[in-house]
């Protein structure tokens, strides 16, 4: 089972480092937008393999408040996006 915890681990971390690069890396606020969703999937998909593997549920509210985060942020960037569209 220790394996799998790490491989798991490296997995998620290699998915926070892509993420990262690519708010990093640009080019446009969309392309930061989805790469910060995808830093907020990783996050969340972490804390609930930590439940699955630590048989508990005490994160739960936390997993719950980062995905209306990423929700939110995605309608508000959108909206900003759209009102700048000058078609």
């Amino acid at each position: 089972m220790i394996a799998v915890e790490w491989i798991v681990g490296i997995l998620f971390a290699f998915a926070a480092l892509a993420s990262v690069w690519r708010i990093v890396r640009g080019p446009s606020i969309l392309d930061r937008m989805i790469a910060s969703d995808m830093l907020l999937t990783t996050l969340i998909c972490v804390l609930a393999a930590d439940m699955v593997f630590g048989h508990h549920t005490r994160t739960l509210p936390v997993i719950i408040v980062l995905a209306l985060t990423a929700v939110f942020g995605s309608i508000t960037v959108a909206r900003y996006v759209s009102r700048q569209d000058p078609s």
